[in-house]
């Protein structure tokens, strides 16, 4: 499944050159000149990586920096920037980045640091949290059990995708490329068909999927349902 990389740099022509790149290297690349932009893309969807600049976005790279990071903790975020400076680079560091990369810079080799990183990512993944408490009902992703029930694999495996991201929009094409390997109408029918069968159950455990147009879905708890 292609790596989604979102690009937040003020720079029209470099983060288009880097985009492009990125595209035929086989990731999705989405670009955004502010800051603003860039969390409004990091609230409404999920993403593998972020490339960030620090200066040129219409706010503080480090108060966006830091701001990503309270939001987001785990997400891989690299800085692309022209602040070469010593205190510059270890402000960026201390505030969360994962690594710093000066202007102009090697597309290879941002490439090979890029990997470097979702790797770790993706083996912290396979050994992550697989099962989950939800007001006292427990889901088992490794055992294929929802509040001691059964449940079948596609259930469970896209049960789980919700569970990691709870409170955050779990991109369709994703849930869709990861579990079916394709983005069609008849898997996005299919996908709807097992999104309703998990409210059947999360309903009485007080949570619910909220679809969120053109974007995915969000697993979210509900005071107001009943338990």
């Amino acid at each position: 499944m292609a790596s989604k990389i979102l690009i937040i740099d003020g720079d029209l022509s470099l983060s288009t050159v880097l985009s492009d790149y990125l595209s035929s290297r086989g990731y999705k690349a989405h670009v955004v000149h502010t800051g603003r932009a860039g969390l409004e893309c990091l609230r409404e969807t999920s993403w593998d990586l972020v490339l960030m600049e620090l200066q040129g976005i219409g706010m503080n790279g480090y108060e966006l920096l830091k701001d990503i990071r309270h939001r987001l903790p785990n997400i891989p975020l690299i800085v692309l920037t022209s602040r070469s400076e010593r205190e510059d680079q270890m402000r960026a560091f201390q505030l969360g980045c994962d690594d710093y990369q000066t202007k102009p810079f090697t597309m290879d080799i941002l490439i090979c640091r890029m990997e470097a990183i979702l790797r770790r990512v993706r083996a912290f993944e396979e050994n992550k949290q697989k099962v989950f408490e939800l007001n006292g009902k427990v889901f088992d992703a490794v055992h294929q059990h929802f509040d001691g029930k059964h449940i079948t694999s596609r259930e469970s495996d896209l049960l789980l995708m919700l569970c990691r991201h709870e409170n955050e929009v779990v991109d369709k094409h994703r849930i869709l490329v990861a579990l079916w390997k394709e983005d069609n109408a008849f898997t996005a029918r299919s996908l709807g068909v097992y999104i309703n069968h998990l409210r059947g159950y999360l309903t009485p455990a007080g949570y619910e999927i909220i679809a969120v147009r053109y974007k995915g879905y969000k697993l979210v708890k509900n005071e107001h349902l009943k338990i």
